[in-house]
Formats: C-alpha cells, structure tokens, sequence
C-alpha cells in the first residue's frame, strides 16, 4: 500500500509516518530528509543538491522527482508513505508515472486537516532538545522537570527560527496556494480522505487506521 499524507506545517505528518513505519512496516519518503541525505552522499545528485541549496534556491522539481525515483528503486514494497511530495500538480504527475513504471500506485491521499488559528498556537509553542531531538510544548507536552529533557536529560533546547506567526502564516499561505490543485486532483481519482489533525495524536492514528483498512 502507498499513500500520501497532506498537511500544512506542524499538521503531524512526520509524527504519523512514524507510526506507520513501526506499526506497518512501511517506509517513509520525506523530500526533506531525501534532500539532506543527498547533500550528504557526495552522490552526483548530491552535488547538485548542495549547489542549489548553497544559493539558497529552491530545489527544481527534476531534482526532486530524481531522488524519489532513486528511493523507489531501493524499495521492497512494504509500502510507501509520501511526506511532503507530491506538493505541486506536475509532481502528482510525475509520482503517477514512476509508480506506474513499477506496476504500483497511489492507494490512499490522506489530508491532515487543521485548523489554521489553532495551528499556530501548537507550532510557536513548540521546542526541541538540542542533543536528542525529543519535541516539547510549552502548554500542551512541557518537560516533566522543567529544563530537562525527559529522555535524554540535556538541558539545551532549541526553538526552529520559523517557528514564528509570521512566518507560519506565511508558510500557510504558500502551502495552500500549492495544495488546494492537489486535493481537486486525487478527490477527482477518489483517492482523497480528510482527517481532523486537530484531534489527539492517538485519535489521528486511529482514524488513519481506518482509512487504510477500509
């Protein structure tokens, strides 16, 4: 089974896949850990890769597309989880024709539905421990001692430098210019669902759960 998981910034994709990739078997394919993986593989698409980001460009979608055709040919077939790709209508297509060239497809698009004000107040409330990467929330998963990490006991932590409202706003913005083609799109192959991310984690994963056992 592949699918796809649609969401705006802080919608808990990432923490979703997680799941899957431990509860399923399946693998994830976030284009932001393919890219630094990449950078970091000296690879020929590497280089590119660091070239690009060295100019603070946006990677083009031929690299994009390139490094998830690399990943496909490393797969077993456990199932994919796509993260954050495909985020424009020439890579939906683009996905469509690698998985077809492979005798595979798109069997679920799952939206992470949030709401925007509430969004931003889970995402300029959060932190993270510098050493181990553990998330936190200043209201709503704060460390049990305050200024220690609950795994790892650092007492460094760190906050994303977008974490802010403007900047999630604007992100918000560019996500949904990007996005809303794309959910027409699958709604339109009967592929899309809709899931409150609003919801607690536990309820996510299980209204997930359902989708893919339907």
């Amino acid at each position: 089974m592949n699918i796809i998981l649609i969401g705006p910034p802080g919608a808990g994709k990432g923490t979703q896949a997680k799941r899957l990739v431990v509860e399923r078997g399946m693998v994830q394919l976030s284009t932001g850990d393919l890219l630094r993986d990449a950078k970091a593989s000296g690879s020929d698409m590497g280089v590119k890769v660091a070239e690009v980001m060295a100019r603070g460009e946006l990677v083009t979608d031929e690299i994009v597309i390139g490094l998830i055709a690399e990943k496909l040919d490393e797969l077993q077939w456990a199932g994919a989880i796509f993260d954050g790709f495909p985020r424009t209508l020439a890579q939906a297509d683009a996905l469509q024709e690698l998985l077809s060239a492979r005798g595979e497809q798109i069997d679920h698009v799952i939206e992470l539905r949030v709401d925007d004000a509430a969004l931003v107040s889970r995402i300029t409330g959060r932190f993270s421990c510098a050493s181990c990467g553990e998330v936190y929330h200043d209201t709503t998963r704060p460390t049990r001692v305050d200024g220690v990490c609950d795994v790892c006991g650092s007492t460094e932590f760190v906050r994303r430098a977008d974490d802010t409202e403007d900047a999630l706003r604007a992100r918000l913005m560019s996500y949904y210019k990007q996005t809303s083609p794309l959910l027409g799109y699958y709604h339109a192959k009967d592929r899309l669902n809709v899931v409150d991310a609003m919801d607690e984690m536990d309820a996510v994963s299980q209204a997930i759960e359902t989708v893919l056992d339907a």
